[in-house]
């Protein structure tokens, strides 16, 4: 079975079947046909698992490094007074 051929697994375990044990004329026992769907579907779930965005985990260095900058930021730009008459 080629998991990749199409979207829908349980088309492709058909054709599977088909080609290679003469479905529907003859058939696996009861307990067979059903593990091999099972299975296709497992295989379509993982699949579609694998496609998701999932959340990226932190970079704990780019953060401690972003707040340093903005730290020494917040320094550099620190409001004068020039107010004071002399």
């Amino acid at each position: 079975m080629n998991p990749s051929s199409s979207p829908d697994p349980l088309r492709d375990t058909v054709r599977w079947l088909a080609a290679h044990t003469r479905f529907p004329a003859s058939r696996l026992e009861a307990r067979a046909e059903t593990m091999l769907c099972m299975a296709a579907l497992a295989n379509g779930e993982n699949e579609i698992v694998g496609r998701r965005f999932l959340v990226k985990s932190r970079d704990i260095a780019k953060d401690a490094a972003l707040r340093a900058h903005e730290q020494r930021r917040s320094h550099a730009h620190h409001k004068s007074d020039n107010s004071a008459k002399v």
